[in-house]
């Protein structure tokens, strides 16, 4: 024989001769049997007997189940949880170049343009001419509009002067550029500095680090270009990226190569029911 009993607060509890407990159900299925949202104000303890109070786990252990008839037990985990209003890494594009840039090489005059600003056109020649890198090219998605996005890009830089005995030097400058508008620049310069032992050869690594905020939702191009501003010898050899020539012993194409990563970090938000 079954007995109902009825509560203001919780409904219904039902209440089986086998001690069988409904809330907000007339027919439990378990020795509990609880149908609609639960409050818990205080720990929640597993594992006790009839003797001995349960266990409430430590500060940050979560309840994993352990399979059908088996009680559950508290876990460490090695899971960082994130709460809301941090940020979070949401993806890395990490690529690499060994073609780099050859066409700003000896014979080729500077463009002779020292500024930019951020939303320049990389195909605007009156603000550059740019050259790209273009095994750094990478394509993705924002899907939070709080957010951050990371660039960190290296490349080896080499020049060579026509004469091995004299000083010369090539003023340049790399960027990052967003579906073709600027959004980080660094200028630079690589001086020869009379390197008679190494055929008048000089190598440099180049960096650019910048982080981007808010950067819009939607799909996104990332491209990294770099142009020549001036030079004391037009005739210097200057590459980006790789080696100025196959036959020189200074340096190859592995050692200058150009590497670009992006972090993407978007801002932690949770929907509430």
């Amino acid at each position: 024989m079954k007995r109902i009993m009825y509560g203001c607060a919780a409904g219904f509890l039902s209440l089986h001769s086998y001690a069988q407990v409904g809330i907000g159900t007339s027919s439990p299925k378990s020795i509990l049997d609880v149908n609609g949202k639960t409050t818990l104000r205080k720990e929640l303890r597993v594992g006790g007997t009839s003797a001995q109070i349960g266990n409430a786990g430590l500060n940050g252990q979560v309840l994993v189940s352990q399979g059908d008839g088996l009680p559950p037990v508290w876990k460490s985990l090695n899971v960082s949880f994130m709460e809301e209003g941090q940020y979070k890494l949401i993806n890395s594009y990490l690529s690499s170049d060994q073609a780099g840039i050859t066409d700003l090489s000896d014979g080729i005059a500077a463009d002779n343009i020292y500024k930019n600003n951020v939303g320049d056109d990389i195909a605007d020649t009156s603000k550059g001419k740019w050259s790209k890198i273009t095994g750094l090219e990478n394509n993705f998605i924002i899907k939070n509009g709080k957010n951050r996005l990371t660039y960190q890009f290296q490349t080896g830089i080499e020049m060579k002067a026509p004469n091995a005995a004299a000083s010369q030097s090539v003023t340049f400058t790399c960027g990052v550029f967003r579906n073709g508008k600027l959004v980080a620049v660094r200028p630079d310069k690589v001086v020869s500095n009379n390197n008679t032992e190494k055929s008048g050869i000089q190598d440099y690594i180049f960096t650019l680090n910048y982080t981007e905020q808010n950067v819009p939702v939607g799909a996104q191009k990332l491209e990294v270009a770099c142009r020549k501003i001036n030079t004391s010898n037009v005739n210097s050899q200057f590459t980006v990226g790789r080696n100025v020539s196959d036959t020189n012993t200074v340096s190859n194409a592995f050692t200058l190569e150009s590497v670009m990563k992006i972090d993407v970090i978007e801002y932690v938000t949770y929907k509430s029911n």
